[in-house]
Order: structure tokens, then sequence, then C-alpha cells
């Protein structure tokens, strides 16, 4: 882990007389753990959009795998090796748990090149790894909260990432529906995918990351383990209450 992955370098983003991130930099690493926290409206999405395409930064440059991609549009960054998933999953919800996995794994990764048998089986590998094997057949509107997570998580890991930003994943969610959510995340990093959490649940940041970075009012406040983070009181006051 000795690496830069992902290099964000003085990254700023408007909206109108708003400026949602101000010179932003950070870099994560080949392999890395990573959290990301910061209180409501404090800039994490707007970075994470910034670095998967959805929007572009206006000033400074974001490079993954050292390639410049700040010009490039959401699909040729997936394509590249970025993918995430959303805090309110969205699953073709007419399609079954398996058919989820079938439209990115053959219209954006395989494009077509392997036959349908073979990516079937390739679909199926990925809901057996994430605990939804027995569910492939099952409508995905029919899945529980927890069971949606796990979609929306092996969704974007169809794109076969090196780079997964999981977007609270674990929001809402029981202490032990977190628990096999946490499991699966720690599944993937061990295959040597490079993991970005955004969370609120501190707990989940706490066990899961390596270092973590937090942002508030669009400005990295702190950065360092987990445990100097809570520790921290620019962090204490802006984000876990004085």
């Amino acid at each position: 882990m000795n690496e830069a992955l992902l290099q964000v370098q003085a990254v700023s983003k408007h909206f109108g007389g708003f400026t949602a991130l101000s010179e932003v930099s950070v870099e994560v690493m080949q392999g890395e753990r990573f959290g990301l926290i910061g209180p409501n409206g404090s800039g994490k999405t707007t970075l994470i959009n910034c670095v998967s395409g959805t929007l572009r930064n206006e000033g400074g440059a974001i490079v993954f795998a050292g390639e410049e991609i700040s010009g490039l549009p959401a699909y040729q960054r997936t394509r590249r090796g970025i993918a995430r998933s959303f805090q309110i999953p969205r699953p073709f919800s007419s399609m079954s748990v398996l058919e989820n996995l079938l439209v990115p794994l053959e219209f954006v990764v395989h494009r077509r090149s392997l036959h349908k048998a073979d990516t079937r089986e390739e679909a199926m590998a990925m809901l057996k790894t994430i605990g939804l094997a027995d569910k492939a057949d099952t409508p995905s509107n029919r899945l529980s909260q927890v069971e949606l997570r796990k979609l929306e998580l092996a969704r974007a890991m169809a794109a076969k990432p090196r780079l997964l930003i999981s977007d609270e994943a674990m929001a809402g969610l029981s202490s032990n529906e977190v628990s096999e959510v946490l499991d699966i995340l720690f599944k993937l990093n061990e295959t040597g995918i490079t993991i970005i959490m955004i969370e609120h649940i501190m707990q989940a940041v706490m066990r899961f990351s390596q270092r973590v970075v937090c942002l508030d009012a669009g400005r990295i406040i702190c950065e360092g383990t987990p445990e100097a983070i809570v520790k921290n009181g620019d962090v204490q006051k802006a984000y876990l209450g004085a």
C-alpha cells in the first residue's frame, strides 16, 4: 500500500455562489480501506461525484492510476476501474437479482464478448460472495433493505473496479446488518480492491478504515487513523458534537 491509486489535487467545485469544495487534496493508496466522514453538507458527496464523473470539478485535477481523468465522462471512468454504490439503491425493479448483475456484466464490462452462460456463471459467483445466491431468481423489488444494499454493492462490483466507493451502504441498518455489509467490504478489499467508505456510523468507520479524512464546509479539517480522528477537537466540534 505504498502507491497512490487516486490523487485528488486541489479540487474545487462551486454551485452558483456556494463553494462546495475548496482546493481539496487527498490521496488514496492502492489496496487501502479509506474512510470519508463529515457532517451533512460538508462536501463528501460532491467530492465523490467529482471523482466518479457525475460532476465536473472546476479547479484542480483528479488522477486515477496515473492518468488525469477530470475531463472524462462517468462511463469512461467506470471502464478504467472506478465504481460506486449509491445510498438509495435503485435496482431494475422489474428484473430478478441475477438479471440486475447481467446488465453491467454484458453491456459495460464484457460488451457482449462472452457467451451468455459464462456471464451468468460470473454473476452467480458474485451473488455467492455477497450472500444472495439463493435470491438469484427473486424479483429485486421483493428484497429486504439489507438485501438491497448487498445487491447495490454487487452491481457496483460487476463493473470489475479497482476502486469501489461505498456511499452510506449501512444507513438505516441494524447492528447485525451493518456487520454483514462490513464483512462483504472486508472480503472485497482482501481481493485487492481499494475501498472508499462514506459513512455516518462511526462504529463502522472505526472498524473498517485504515485512514480517515474528515470534511467540513468543503475543506479537510483532519486526516489520520480512526483513533486519532475521533480524538481531534475540530472533528468533535464539527461532526461528533463538542
